[in-house]
């Protein structure tokens, strides 16, 4: 589907940018060069100049030319080959030679001089990473994240719209695993029938995806802990099997937590679920336009702790969701910061049990001016 350009997002960028006295962005990462122009890459090769005044510069590709055509918001796309026969340097070399012609005429530049992570490309396994030269390219250059962290953390109505497609996807491919979910099958298998739904059904949803993506870690009873790979571990009857979920819709992202349990669900589980469920719905209701996000935090990790999970869980219980899974504001007890309305957060409190097992829930809620408000119409909690 072709997105119409989004003039309040980028209006957003260019007034952070005056603010800044900054007078062009340089970047690469593939969720910024998409958030500015609409084009997201195939192989990570690409670039935008996104001037304070005037036409924003797409580079890519040569291959990729009718996908800009497409899908890009700028008129100006300048072409790199990926393959020249007088020049044996990697394609990002001819990148940042376009980018440097492109970023003449500015004066302040900006680039992601303090990006930690970054969304991937359409071909995923092998993201590309630029450089020393490309910073060095621009040795006056300042840090450009602190306007695009500042715009991205408040979506647009189009960005809204974008990522409750990815939840619409995210929760129907929850129900397509629901009725296909068995004990005995490896957890393997159970992630296998959830991604080959989010990319088969989700690519072309309602007419308005070209193309969907998931991304998955599945652990059942005992395999449920925070940071392990999917393994062939045995779907176990009567305890939940943990979907940690992230659907790319075009490029917008959902980030979910969402359990399934063949059975009934055994008396320890049960219990933890009403405790977690009950810190999870206090975290929900503080959610409020000018709401702290340090005492967010504080409140579900107390919460927890009282729950007899102190120090947990691991992980963030709260960041923001849009052309990444993760991207700021984070909640830290320890940090700043107050909910705005616009913002898109995941709020996913845990609690781990030693040796394995335990419980996460997780969604991703947008804040209006009343609170927060659901995207995802699959339920939280366990669903037998």
């Amino acid at each position: 589907m072709r997105w119409g350009r989004d003039d309040a997002k980028l209006e957003r960028v260019r007034t952070l940018m005056a603010e800044r006295d900054l007078d062009a962005l340089v970047v690469r990462a593939p969720d910024n060069v998409l958030y500015l122009t609409n084009f997201w890459g195939m192989k990570g090769y690409d670039a935008c100049v996104f001037p304070r005044e005037g036409e924003p510069i797409l580079i890519c590709l040569e291959a990729s030319e009718d996908d800009a055509v497409q899908s890009a918001w700028t008129t100006d796309v300048r072409l790199v080959r990926g393959y020249a026969e007088d020049d044996p340097r990697p394609v990002p070399a001819r990148t940042l030679d376009a980018a440097l012609r492109a970023s003449l005429e500015y004066g302040r530049v900006g680039l992601e001089l303090s990006m930690g992570t970054q969304a991937s490309d359409r071909m995923v396994g092998e993201p590309t990473t630029f450089t020393k030269g490309w910073f060095d390219a621009w040795p006056d250059a300042h840090d450009g994240m602190d306007v695009l962290n500042a715009a991205r953390a408040i979506k647009t109505p189009q960005e809204i719209e974008r990522m409750r497609l990815a939840n619409e996807i995210c929760a129907a491919a929850m129900e397509h695993v629901r009725g296909e979910l068995r004990p005995g099958m490896k957890e393997s298998e159970a992630a296998a029938i959830w991604l080959g739904y989010v990319h088969g059904a989700g690519t072309g949803w309602e007419g308005k995806v070209d193309l969907a993506l998931g991304f998955s870690l599945v652990w059942s009873g005992p395999g449920i802990r925070t940071f392990t790979a999917t393994g062939d571990r045995p779907v176990q009857a009567d305890e939940p099997t943990l979907f940690e979920i992230w659907v790319c819709a075009d490029g917008y992202w959902c980030d979910h937590t969402k359990l399934l349990c063949p059975g009934e669900l055994r008396a320890e589980y049960r219990e933890l679920e009403y405790g977690l469920l009950d810190v999870y719905e206090r975290a929900i209701a503080h959610c409020r336009p000018g709401a702290s996000f340090a005492e967010l935090d504080r409140l579900m990790r107390d919460g927890i702790a009282t729950l007899g999970y102190p120090g947990q869980p691991t992980h963030p219980v709260c960041h923001g969701v849009g052309a990444r899974a993760h991207e700021p504001p984070y909640a830290h007890q320890a940090g700043g910061g107050e909910i705005a309305e616009g913002m898109v957060l995941a709020i996913e409190p845990g609690c781990y049990w030693p040796g394995g097992g335990g419980l996460r829930v997780e969604d991703n809620f947008v804040i209006t001016s009343l609170g927060a408000e659901k995207l995802s119409p699959f339920p939280d909690g366990v669903v037998t």
